[in-house]
């Protein structure tokens, strides 16, 4: 059966969030210096509201987000990718593993911390939360150092559903969060699981981008499939294939 994504997003978010001392604290499983976009200070959350059949993440953690990590304040986790930064002299730094939009509050005070600071934070995300709540979008605007990455689950409805298990209007709202953020005026890209699409679906994702913004289907970001072994049991498990021509 397919779950309705927004309900499933709120279902982690009590998992993973919890209110201390008036503010919210989320769960990171690890603070690390990773390779991706030349080199990056990363923190990794726990808990996502899409369960995505070629995920990276290793079972332990995705399965059990009331179990791993611990619980971080937006300044004991600014303070923790601000130390990593000064070690390794890099200048950016992003949240990642699990989805950074769950616990607005949280995430909004840790890119307080970071203002004025000449550092570019990106944030990867699903983006099913900004489309669903416009005002999500709206918040970050005030961030001029913040870049979003948005990660489309294939090209279409149809491969989205096949990829998460989720009903095929988190699609729909991966696409409206875009929307959002192009309106809001918030430094954005879009970027595609293509590896398990079709040479039309790919193409006509193209078209639909350019729909929403003119040259935004040039800053489409191509995703192909990491071959970790965790990631292709889980493909053999649920039987998908590499269908990527591109």
């Amino acid at each position: 059966m397919l779950y309705d994504p927004i309900l499933r997003h709120k279902a982690i978010e009590k998992l993973v969030t919890r209110e201390s001392s008036g503010l919210q604290e989320k769960k990171y499983y690890r603070y690390r210096v990773d390779r991706w976009y030349g080199g990056i200070v990363t923190g990794d959350v726990v808990g996502c509201g899409l369960y995505c059949k070629f995920c990276w993440v290793s079972d332990s953690i995705l399965k059990n987000p009331e179990k791993v990590g611990e619980f971080y304040s937006s300044i004991d986790t600014a303070d923790r990718l601000l130390k990593l930064l000064n070690k390794s002299g890099k200048g950016q730094l992003r949240i990642s593993g699990g989805e950074p939009t769950i616990g607005r509050k949280h995430l909004l005070k840790l890119l307080d911390n970071f203002k004025g600071k000449g550092y570019r934070f990106v944030l990867e995300t699903n983006g099913i939360l900004l489309g669903y709540d416009r005002s999500y979008a709206e918040a970050l605007s005030k961030y001029d150092f913040l870049h979003v990455r948005v990660s489309l689950k294939g090209c279409n409805e149809n491969e989205f559903s096949v990829l998460t298990g989720s009903e095929a209007k988190g699609f729909d709202l991966q696409i409206e969060s875009l929307k959002n953020l192009i309106d809001a005026k918030v430094s954005c890209h879009p970027s595609a699981m293509i590896s398990f699409s079709t040479e039309s679906s790919f193409k006509k994702i193209l078209i639909r981008l350019s729909t929403i913004s003119s040259g935004l289907e040039k800053k489409l970001e191509i995703e192909e499939l990491i071959q970790y072994p965790r990631v292709l049991n889980r493909l053999n498990k649920y039987g998908l294939w590499n269908k990527s021509k591109h």
